[in-house]
């Protein structure tokens, strides 16, 4: 059978900044020409990054990522990659771009992918099915296509199809009924924990509906709440994985494939039922390889190292990508903290990361001596602002007590971190957990306060699980444990009044993480929760904490997505709600 290079650019695009993307994706085809490959792939939308959203709206826009497409080809044949087709993600619209462009509206907008050659577009392929569930709108914006296209290189037809089109399978039948020797599919497909297990089961089903090998292709990188795994790998029909490539972080992923050479003929043995389908003849004879390339098998990640990579990532992206060169954060000598502070460490460097111990008349010893040992165990710049004598000069002012000062020791720490980020210039982070934002157990605009909150979805437990990792893997490679082991084994504490426990206000965080999960990942109902075997009455509270903390959670800083169901794009609820069902 007939042999194609194929090289998958798994890259790290950033929303709008379509230069620089342009130059990732010249940077791609010149080492894939390097690397004797017959056909270059980039992500969905590697243009422009993903996901755009509203700025799909702007006509200037969709006409910028036009223009740049076209300016694109051009810059990659003078590069003198030009005899390499190229496909790129990239925003369409039909026809003229007017100022009222959208579904509803004026021109439809496209989530399209463009196959380039010798200085020229070849075609131009629209995206058929969306994702309109979880954190995606595509419909929202997006019209679908309905034509399917085919390039034959090298003397094999290639099929190209865009992520969800995957998921809903008429472009992937069309290909089958054009007789495809392989199928391309770019995406642009967001981390969460389990999913990977989903594409290749998905893919592996599409390839065999298919009768040919399906190249799956992932960007990679943090984009606000979302990161992108990468994980690019190529399944054969009978399920084998023929080459695969690493999950949160960039490469170029090169190998030969044997595929089924073309029937011959042109449009006409090329028709399909599922869609229309247009061939696009490139060149029609095999090409000899004289040294195959040895297919990439990227190792595969264990749980708890994948959601770190995942949290690494969309932290450093998050930091890189808003232009900010340093983080501030309180590190208390718990736990929360502790984990955020190595995030940090690891994913900017210790030198970039600035900690502030901040303690009351309630803060206790081993507190204070954790966080120092910390900072020092992560090389981390490690200050100390004692606000006792802040709270009490607010007390001399304002006559409050209870919860009041409880919330006010939080606040004045919150604004004298946003004095040291305004100085300064270090972004803020909010080092709260799923668990506590969950319940409110948190201090809006004061321990909540920050631009950015590293583990906003993940559960306390998990905060556990992972730091106890992170330390087995500081032993595994002879490095010192940067959590000292008293701050895993204390019992978690605010420290806002004395002798203070989580546990006082709430059950424990195993009961407490396991009603969560269902209540908030899972819409479980409260008399759902009470059949598993729940307490009614704990039910009851935790279900009433969640839905009254609304209207913190809408006000707090995006976080890295790793769950089915995080808060903010994932699960949208009214802040003003009555309803409680039953418990």
């Amino acid at each position: 059978m007939p042999t194609l290079r194929i090289a998958l650019a798994q890259d790290n695009p950033v929303v709008g900044d379509l230069d620089r993307n342009a130059d990732l994706i010249r940077g791609a085809a010149t080492a894939a020409t390097a690397a004797g490959a017959h056909l270059l792939a980039t992500g969905e939308q590697s243009l422009t990054g993903y996901p755009v959203e509203d700025l799909a709206l702007r006509h200037s826009f969709v006409e910028a990522s036009r223009e740049r497409l076209v300016r694109l080809a051009r810059e990659i044949a003078e590069d003198g990659n030009g005899a390499l087709p190229v496909a790129v993600g990239y925003l369409d619209a039909d026809g003229p771009v007017p100022s009222n462009i959208g579904p509803k509206g004026g021109r439809g907008i496209r989530n399209a992918l463009a196959l380039i050659q010798d200085g020229k577009v070849l075609f131009r392929y629209y995206k058929r099915h969306f994702p309109n569930y979880g954190v995606f709108d595509e419909e929202r914006y997006f019209v679908p296509g309905h034509e399917l296209h085919l390039a034959r290189i090298a003397g094999i037809d290639v099929a190209f199809t865009i992520c969800e089109d995957l998921w809903g399978g008429v472009p992937i039948t069309a290909a089958a009924q054009a007789g495809a020797g392989l199928i391309v599919n770019v995406n642009a497909s967001p981390y969460e924990q389990g999913k990977q297990e989903r594409r290749l089961a998905i893919v592996k089903d599409r390839a065999a509906e298919a009768g040919a090998p399906i190249a799956y292709l992932n960007i990679v990188g943090g984009q606000d709440e979302l990161v992108f795994d990468g994980g690019s790998f190529i399944a054969a029909p009978d399920g084998r994985i023929l080459a695969s490539g690493r999950r949160f972080g960039s490469e170029l992923l090169v190998t030969d494939l044997e595929l089924p050479a073309a029937a011959g003929g042109d449009l006409a043995n090329h028709s399909a039922t599922a869609m229309s389908a247009s061939l696009h003849v490139l060149s029609t004879e095999p090409v000899t390889v004289e040294t195959r390339v040895e297919p990439p098998f990227a190792p595969e990640l264990g749980r708890l190292e994948e959601i770190w990579e995942a949290l690494r990532l969309g932290l450093g992206d998050y930091v890189r990508k808003n232009g900010f060169k340093s983080v501030v954060f309180g590190l208390s000598g718990g736990i929360d903290s502790a984990l955020t502070a190595v995030l940090a460490r690891d994913a900017i460097g210790g030198e970039h990361v600035h900690v502030v111990s901040m303690p009351s008349q309630y803060s206790s010893s081993h507190s204070l001596d954790d966080a120092a040992e910390l900072a020092r165990r992560c090389g981390l710049h490690y200050s100390v602002e004692a606000i006792q004598p802040i709270v009490d000069a607010y007390l001399s002012e304002v006559a409050v007590s209870g919860l009041a000062v409880e919330n006010l020791q939080a606040r004045v720490r919150g604004t004298l971190l946003m004095a040291l980020s305004n100085q300064h210039g270090h972004l803020v982070l909010a080092p709260g957990n799923k668990s506590e934002y969950a319940v409110g157990y948190s201090t809006i605009y004061g321990d909540a306060v920050g631009g950015f909150a590293p583990i906003k979805d993940v559960y306390k437990t998990l905060v556990y699980e992972l730091a106890a990792w992170r330390n087995e893997k500081a032993r595994s490679l002879g490095e010192v444990e940067p959590i000292p082991e008293n701050t895993i084994l204390k019992p978690p504490s605010a420290e806002l009044r004395p002798d203070q426990k989580d546990s006082d206000s709430l059950p424990d965080y195993e009961v407490l993480d396991g009603i969560l999960a269902g209540y908030v990942d899972g819409d479980a109902g409260r008399e759902d929760l009470v059949e598993q075997g729940y307490p009614a009455d704990v039910v009851s509270l935790i279900a009433g904490l969640v839905d009254l903390a609304e209207y913190k959670r809408r006000q707090s800083a995006p976080g890295t997505k790793i769950t089915v169901k995080s808060f903010g794009r994932d699960r949208r609820l009214p802040i003003t709600n009555w309803f409680r069902g039953q418990a």
